[in-house]
């Protein structure tokens, strides 16, 4: 499937494959590429859920059946993991309970990414045109350009909360983000 082809769907399930291997990833590795893999795992995590609370939650809500009810759980479920995920973050690889904090959290993510292929995005198949899930895979890929690259829990979940928040959230972590990478 060409770029222009890709649907938000598929382009979200690849993201949910990249999570579960950067999970397997994170706890099998040591030492400095052990905190690579885990930054790797943050900045996409971080970056996939404001998107999808800013484009995918809000359609959802509008267009499938039971889409607030359904919305509603997976935020609350993004909540959780987002605080868990700052926690994590914050202790760093080396803290004694990291590794089975990472199950826990991997444990949660991956029963959340697999909610949302079974209740949410299945419908969104169904109630939406294949252009329409082209031209969200594209809001998608924009409203990722601008989200923060780290978890920030009391920033809220919602699309408004992404729109306000995200941007300087996202400039913030960004700026960090060149600073660790060129400290190296």
């Amino acid at each position: 499937m060409t770029k222009m082809e890709e649907n938000v769907v598929d382009l979200l399930i690849d993201q949910h494959n990249q999570i579960r291997r950067l999970f397997i990833e994170v706890a099998t590795a040591v030492g400095d590429r052990k905190r690579e893999a885990f930054a790797d795992l943050v900045r996409l995590l971080a970056v996939h859920e404001s998107a999808e609370e800013a484009v995918v939650h809000p359609t959802a809500r509008r267009k499938i059946k039971g889409g607030d009810k359904i919305v509603e759980g997976l935020l609350d479920e993004e909540s959780h993991a987002k605080q868990a995920l700052a926690d994590l973050y914050d202790i760093g690889v080396e803290h004694p309970e990291f590794d089975r904090k990472l199950q826990y959290l991997a444990d949660a993510v991956i029963e959340h990414a697999t909610s949302e292929e079974t209740q949410e995005f299945g419908q969104l198949r169904a109630s939406l045109t294949q252009d329409e899930l082209r031209r969200m895979a594209g809001a998608l890929k924009a409203a990722e350009a601008v989200a923060p690259t780290r978890p920030h829990p009391m920033a809220g979940e919602s699309a408004a909360a992404n729109l306000v928040a995200g941007p300087p959230l996202a400039l913030f972590d960004r700026v960090r983000d060149a600073v660790r990478d060129w400290r190296g």
